[in-house]
Protein backbone atom coordinates (compact mmCIF):
# COMPACT_ATOMS: atom_id res chain seq x y z
CA UNK A 1 0.00 0.00 0.00
CA UNK A 2 1.19 3.51 -0.74
CA UNK A 3 2.03 5.51 2.38
CA UNK A 4 1.08 9.14 2.91
CA UNK A 5 4.68 10.14 2.20
CA UNK A 6 4.63 8.51 -1.23
CA UNK A 7 1.04 9.36 -2.14
CA UNK A 8 1.08 11.05 -5.57
CA UNK A 9 -1.99 13.09 -4.67
CA UNK A 10 0.06 15.13 -2.23
CA UNK A 11 1.66 17.02 -5.09
CA UNK A 12 -1.65 18.31 -6.36
CA UNK A 13 -3.41 18.69 -3.02
CA UNK A 14 -5.92 15.96 -3.85
CA UNK A 15 -7.94 14.42 -1.03
CA UNK A 16 -8.69 10.73 -0.55
CA UNK A 17 -12.34 11.49 0.07
CA UNK A 18 -15.13 9.20 -1.05
CA UNK A 19 -16.32 10.02 -4.57
CA UNK A 20 -18.12 6.88 -5.64
CA UNK A 21 -21.76 6.42 -6.42
CA UNK A 22 -23.39 3.02 -5.97
CA UNK A 23 -26.04 1.69 -8.25
CA UNK A 24 -26.35 0.27 -11.72
CA UNK A 25 -24.80 3.07 -13.75
CA UNK A 26 -23.59 1.89 -17.15
CA UNK A 27 -19.92 1.39 -17.90
CA UNK A 28 -18.33 4.79 -18.65
CA UNK A 29 -17.21 4.28 -22.23
CA UNK A 30 -14.32 1.99 -21.43
CA UNK A 31 -14.06 0.00 -24.62
CA UNK A 32 -11.18 -1.23 -26.71
CA UNK A 33 -8.11 0.86 -27.35
CA UNK A 34 -8.85 3.97 -29.36
CA UNK A 35 -7.85 4.16 -33.00
CA UNK A 36 -5.27 6.90 -32.38
CA UNK A 37 -3.38 4.72 -29.88
CA UNK A 38 -3.59 7.31 -27.11
CA UNK A 39 -6.28 5.58 -25.05
CA UNK A 40 -6.49 1.94 -24.00
CA UNK A 41 -7.56 -0.41 -21.24
CA UNK A 42 -5.05 -2.42 -19.26
CA UNK A 43 -4.86 -5.40 -16.94
CA UNK A 44 -2.74 -6.29 -13.96
CA UNK A 45 -0.47 -8.38 -16.19
CA UNK A 46 -0.13 -5.65 -18.82
CA UNK A 47 0.28 -2.74 -16.39
CA UNK A 48 4.07 -2.84 -16.46
CA UNK A 49 4.23 -2.54 -20.25
CA UNK A 50 1.25 -0.22 -20.74
CA UNK A 51 2.09 2.20 -17.94
CA UNK A 52 5.56 1.78 -16.40
CA UNK A 53 7.46 1.21 -19.65
CA UNK A 54 5.33 3.53 -21.78
CA UNK A 55 5.68 6.39 -19.29
CA UNK A 56 9.37 6.52 -20.16
CA UNK A 57 8.31 7.82 -23.60
CA UNK A 58 5.62 10.30 -22.48
CA UNK A 59 3.46 10.77 -19.37
CA UNK A 60 0.73 8.16 -18.88
CA UNK A 61 -2.47 8.86 -16.97
CA UNK A 62 -4.09 5.86 -15.29
CA UNK A 63 -7.84 6.15 -14.79
CA UNK A 64 -9.00 3.80 -12.02
CA UNK A 65 -12.73 3.18 -12.41
CA UNK A 66 -15.50 0.65 -11.87
CA UNK A 67 -18.80 -0.03 -13.67
CA UNK A 68 -20.86 0.99 -10.63
CA UNK A 69 -19.13 4.37 -10.21
CA UNK A 70 -21.31 7.31 -11.27
CA UNK A 71 -18.56 9.99 -11.14
CA UNK A 72 -16.40 7.66 -13.28
CA UNK A 73 -19.03 7.86 -15.97
CA UNK A 74 -18.79 11.66 -15.83
CA UNK A 75 -14.99 11.85 -15.79
CA UNK A 76 -14.00 9.28 -18.42
CA UNK A 77 -15.41 11.11 -21.48
CA UNK A 78 -13.75 14.33 -20.30
CA UNK A 79 -10.41 12.55 -19.86
CA UNK A 80 -10.65 10.96 -23.29
CA UNK A 81 -11.51 14.28 -24.95
CA UNK A 82 -8.69 16.23 -23.32
CA UNK A 83 -6.10 13.48 -23.89
CA UNK A 84 -7.07 13.28 -27.57
CA UNK A 85 -6.79 17.06 -27.94
CA UNK A 86 -3.32 16.92 -26.32
CA UNK A 87 -2.15 15.14 -29.50
CA UNK A 88 0.23 12.63 -27.97
CA UNK A 89 1.75 14.67 -25.16
CA UNK A 90 0.14 12.18 -22.75
CA UNK A 91 -1.56 8.79 -22.99
CA UNK A 92 -4.55 7.48 -21.06
CA UNK A 93 -4.73 3.95 -19.67
CA UNK A 94 -7.96 2.81 -17.99
CA UNK A 95 -8.11 0.12 -15.31
CA UNK A 96 -11.31 -1.51 -14.00
CA UNK A 97 -10.59 -2.05 -10.31
CA UNK A 98 -13.35 -4.66 -10.01
CA UNK A 99 -11.54 -6.89 -12.47
CA UNK A 100 -8.03 -5.80 -11.53
CA UNK A 101 -7.86 -4.59 -7.91
CA UNK A 102 -4.19 -5.34 -7.18
CA UNK A 103 -2.58 -2.21 -8.66
CA UNK A 104 -5.10 0.12 -7.03
CA UNK A 105 -4.45 -1.57 -3.73
CA UNK A 106 -0.69 -1.20 -4.08
CA UNK A 107 -1.10 2.50 -4.84
CA UNK A 108 -3.41 3.08 -1.90
CA UNK A 109 -6.44 4.00 -3.99
CA UNK A 110 -9.35 4.22 -1.53
CA UNK A 111 -12.00 5.85 -3.69
CA UNK A 112 -12.73 6.39 -7.35
CA UNK A 113 -12.55 7.88 -9.86
CA UNK A 114 -8.85 8.28 -9.27
CA UNK A 115 -6.30 9.40 -11.85
CA UNK A 116 -2.58 8.95 -11.31
CA UNK A 117 0.07 10.32 -13.68
CA UNK A 118 3.20 8.24 -14.30
CA UNK A 119 6.41 9.75 -15.65
CA UNK A 120 9.62 7.77 -16.17
CA UNK A 121 8.09 4.76 -14.50
CA UNK A 122 7.03 6.54 -11.32
CA UNK A 123 3.71 8.05 -10.05
CA UNK A 124 4.24 11.80 -9.85
CA UNK A 125 0.82 13.40 -9.44
CA UNK A 126 -2.90 12.65 -9.40
CA UNK A 127 -6.40 13.74 -8.49
CA UNK A 128 -9.64 12.31 -7.16
CA UNK A 129 -13.20 12.79 -8.30
CA UNK A 130 -14.89 13.98 -11.47
CA UNK A 131 -13.10 17.27 -12.20
CA UNK A 132 -14.49 19.68 -14.80
CA UNK A 133 -12.81 19.82 -18.20
CA UNK A 134 -10.92 23.01 -17.42
CA UNK A 135 -9.28 21.43 -14.37
CA UNK A 136 -8.41 18.26 -16.31
CA UNK A 137 -6.74 20.43 -18.96
CA UNK A 138 -4.73 22.24 -16.28
CA UNK A 139 -3.65 18.93 -14.81
CA UNK A 140 -2.53 17.52 -18.16
CA UNK A 141 -0.74 20.75 -19.08
CA UNK A 142 1.17 20.55 -15.79
CA UNK A 143 2.09 16.90 -16.35
CA UNK A 144 3.04 17.32 -20.02
CA UNK A 145 5.23 20.31 -19.19
CA UNK A 146 6.27 23.21 -21.41
CA UNK A 147 7.36 20.91 -24.22
CA UNK A 148 3.75 20.47 -25.34
CA UNK A 149 3.47 24.09 -26.41
CA UNK A 150 6.84 23.94 -28.10
CA UNK A 151 5.88 20.83 -30.02
CA UNK A 152 2.65 22.43 -31.17
CA UNK A 153 4.54 25.51 -32.36
CA UNK A 154 6.96 23.32 -34.33
CA UNK A 155 4.08 21.46 -35.97
CA UNK A 156 2.47 24.74 -36.97
CA UNK A 157 5.75 26.07 -38.39
CA UNK A 158 6.31 22.90 -40.43
CA UNK A 159 2.78 23.07 -41.81
CA UNK A 160 3.24 26.71 -42.77
CA UNK A 161 6.59 25.95 -44.42
CA UNK A 162 5.05 23.12 -46.44
CA UNK A 163 2.34 25.47 -47.68
CA UNK A 164 4.97 28.01 -48.76
CA UNK A 165 6.80 25.27 -50.67
CA UNK A 166 3.56 24.39 -52.44
CA UNK A 167 3.45 27.99 -53.65
CA UNK A 168 7.15 27.92 -54.64
CA UNK A 169 8.07 30.47 -51.96
CA UNK A 170 11.27 28.66 -51.09
CA UNK A 171 13.04 31.58 -49.40
CA UNK A 172 10.30 32.10 -46.80
CA UNK A 173 9.92 28.35 -46.30
CA UNK A 174 13.67 28.03 -45.71
CA UNK A 175 13.46 30.64 -42.96
CA UNK A 176 10.74 28.67 -41.19
CA UNK A 177 12.63 25.39 -41.49
CA UNK A 178 15.75 27.09 -40.11
CA UNK A 179 13.77 28.42 -37.16
CA UNK A 180 12.49 24.94 -36.39
CA UNK A 181 16.02 23.53 -36.50
CA UNK A 182 17.14 26.11 -33.94
CA UNK A 183 14.65 24.57 -31.50
CA UNK A 184 14.89 20.94 -32.69
CA UNK A 185 18.19 20.34 -34.51
CA UNK A 186 17.38 16.68 -35.27
CA UNK A 187 13.92 17.30 -36.73
CA UNK A 188 14.22 15.30 -39.94
CA UNK A 189 11.23 16.98 -41.63
CA UNK A 190 12.83 20.39 -41.15
CA UNK A 191 16.23 19.14 -42.30
CA UNK A 192 14.80 17.66 -45.48
CA UNK A 193 12.59 20.71 -46.04
CA UNK A 194 15.50 23.15 -45.71
CA UNK A 195 17.69 21.06 -48.02
CA UNK A 196 14.91 21.00 -50.60
CA UNK A 197 14.47 24.78 -50.44
CA UNK A 198 18.19 25.38 -50.83
CA UNK A 199 18.33 23.03 -53.79
CA UNK A 200 15.34 24.71 -55.45
CA UNK A 201 17.03 28.10 -55.14
CA UNK A 202 20.25 26.82 -56.73
CA UNK A 203 22.31 26.34 -53.55
CA UNK A 204 23.02 22.67 -54.17
CA UNK A 205 26.20 22.47 -52.10
CA UNK A 206 24.49 24.00 -49.07
CA UNK A 207 21.65 21.54 -49.55
CA UNK A 208 24.14 18.66 -49.37
CA UNK A 209 25.65 20.12 -46.19
CA UNK A 210 22.21 20.27 -44.59
CA UNK A 211 21.50 16.65 -45.52
CA UNK A 212 24.75 15.68 -43.82
CA UNK A 213 23.08 16.73 -40.54
CA UNK A 214 20.49 13.93 -40.79
CA UNK A 215 20.99 11.51 -37.85
CA UNK A 216 22.24 8.10 -38.95
CA UNK A 217 19.07 6.39 -37.74
CA UNK A 218 16.91 8.66 -39.93
CA UNK A 219 18.84 8.61 -43.21
CA UNK A 220 16.19 6.38 -44.78
CA UNK A 221 13.37 8.76 -43.89
CA UNK A 222 11.00 9.27 -46.82
CA UNK A 223 11.43 13.06 -46.87
CA UNK A 224 15.21 12.76 -46.90
CA UNK A 225 15.21 10.14 -49.65
CA UNK A 226 12.89 12.28 -51.76
CA UNK A 227 15.28 15.25 -51.66
CA UNK A 228 18.25 13.01 -52.41
CA UNK A 229 16.41 11.49 -55.37
CA UNK A 230 15.54 14.94 -56.73
CA UNK A 231 19.16 16.01 -56.51
CA UNK A 232 20.37 12.80 -58.14
CA UNK A 233 17.95 13.25 -61.03
CA UNK A 234 19.15 16.80 -61.54
CA UNK A 235 22.73 15.58 -61.73
CA UNK A 236 21.68 12.93 -64.22
CA UNK A 237 19.93 15.51 -66.40
CA UNK A 238 22.97 17.79 -66.26
CA UNK A 239 25.11 14.98 -67.65
CA UNK A 240 22.65 14.35 -70.48
CA UNK A 241 23.14 17.78 -71.97
CA UNK A 242 20.98 20.64 -73.18
CA UNK A 243 17.45 19.54 -74.15
CA UNK A 244 17.30 22.27 -76.79
CA UNK A 245 20.41 20.88 -78.45
CA UNK A 246 18.97 17.35 -78.28
CA UNK A 247 15.75 18.51 -79.95
CA UNK A 248 17.83 20.19 -82.67
CA UNK A 249 19.63 16.90 -83.28
CA UNK A 250 16.29 15.13 -83.66
CA UNK A 251 14.99 17.75 -86.06
CA UNK A 252 18.03 17.15 -88.22
CA UNK A 253 17.94 13.36 -87.86
CA UNK A 254 14.73 11.71 -86.59
CA UNK A 255 16.67 8.44 -86.28
CA UNK A 256 19.06 9.86 -83.68
CA UNK A 257 17.73 7.45 -81.07
CA UNK A 258 20.33 8.39 -78.47
CA UNK A 259 19.16 12.01 -78.56
CA UNK A 260 15.53 10.86 -78.18
CA UNK A 261 16.51 8.51 -75.33
CA UNK A 262 18.33 11.31 -73.51
CA UNK A 263 15.30 13.57 -73.97
CA UNK A 264 13.12 10.84 -72.43
CA UNK A 265 15.36 10.81 -69.37
CA UNK A 266 15.16 14.60 -69.10
CA UNK A 267 11.38 14.55 -69.45
CA UNK A 268 11.15 12.00 -66.62
CA UNK A 269 13.45 14.00 -64.35
CA UNK A 270 11.23 17.04 -64.90
CA UNK A 271 8.09 15.08 -64.09
CA UNK A 272 6.84 14.96 -67.69
CA UNK A 273 6.06 11.26 -67.60
CA UNK A 274 3.83 11.05 -70.66
CA UNK A 275 6.47 12.76 -72.83
CA UNK A 276 9.17 10.47 -71.42
CA UNK A 277 7.16 7.33 -72.24
CA UNK A 278 6.22 8.56 -75.72
CA UNK A 279 9.87 9.22 -76.58
CA UNK A 280 10.88 5.68 -75.63
CA UNK A 281 7.90 4.20 -77.46
CA UNK A 282 8.94 6.16 -80.57
CA UNK A 283 12.39 4.57 -80.42
CA UNK A 284 10.83 1.10 -80.11
CA UNK A 285 8.55 1.73 -83.05
CA UNK A 286 11.46 2.86 -85.22
CA UNK A 287 14.02 0.27 -84.11
CA UNK A 288 13.14 -2.31 -81.50
CA UNK A 289 16.71 -3.69 -81.42
CA UNK A 290 18.37 -0.33 -80.73
CA UNK A 291 20.86 -0.52 -77.85
CA UNK A 292 19.87 -4.12 -77.08
CA UNK A 293 16.19 -3.22 -76.62
CA UNK A 294 17.28 -0.41 -74.31
CA UNK A 295 14.19 1.75 -74.85
CA UNK A 296 11.80 -0.95 -73.67
CA UNK A 297 14.00 -1.81 -70.69
CA UNK A 298 14.13 1.84 -69.63
CA UNK A 299 10.37 2.17 -70.03
CA UNK A 300 9.84 -0.79 -67.70
CA UNK A 301 12.09 0.90 -65.15
CA UNK A 302 9.92 4.01 -65.43
CA UNK A 303 6.82 1.88 -64.77
CA UNK A 304 8.42 0.49 -61.62
CA UNK A 305 9.41 3.94 -60.37
CA UNK A 306 6.06 5.55 -61.19
CA UNK A 307 4.00 2.72 -59.71
CA UNK A 308 1.48 0.40 -61.38
CA UNK A 309 -1.52 2.68 -60.82
CA UNK A 310 0.03 5.94 -62.01
CA UNK A 311 -1.96 7.34 -64.97
CA UNK A 312 1.23 7.66 -67.03
CA UNK A 313 2.05 4.00 -66.36
CA UNK A 314 -1.43 2.83 -67.33
CA UNK A 315 -1.48 4.87 -70.56
CA UNK A 316 2.05 3.93 -71.62
CA UNK A 317 1.48 0.27 -70.81
CA UNK A 318 -1.52 0.22 -73.15
CA UNK A 319 0.54 1.84 -75.90
CA UNK A 320 3.34 -0.65 -75.29
CA UNK A 321 0.95 -3.58 -75.58
CA UNK A 322 -0.44 -2.24 -78.86
CA UNK A 323 3.08 -1.81 -80.20
CA UNK A 324 4.26 -5.26 -79.16
CA UNK A 325 1.22 -7.26 -80.15
CA UNK A 326 -0.22 -5.40 -83.13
Amino acid sequence: MMTSDSNPFAASGGQMSASVSYGNAPQPGNGAASGNGLIKETTTAAFSADVIAESRNQPVLVDFWAPWCGPCKQLTPVLEKVVTEARGSVKLVKMNIDDHPAIAGQLGIQSIPAVIAFVNGQPVDGFMGALPESKVKEFIARIAGPGDGKDAAIEEALAAAAELVDHADFDQAAQLYSAVLQEAPDNVVAIAGLANCLFETGETEKARQVLDQVPEAKKNDTAVRAVEAKMALAEQVAKLGDPTALEARLAKDPNDHQARFDLAMIHNARGNRTEAADALLAIMKADRSWNDDGARKQLLQFFEAWGPTDPATLTARRKLSSLLFS
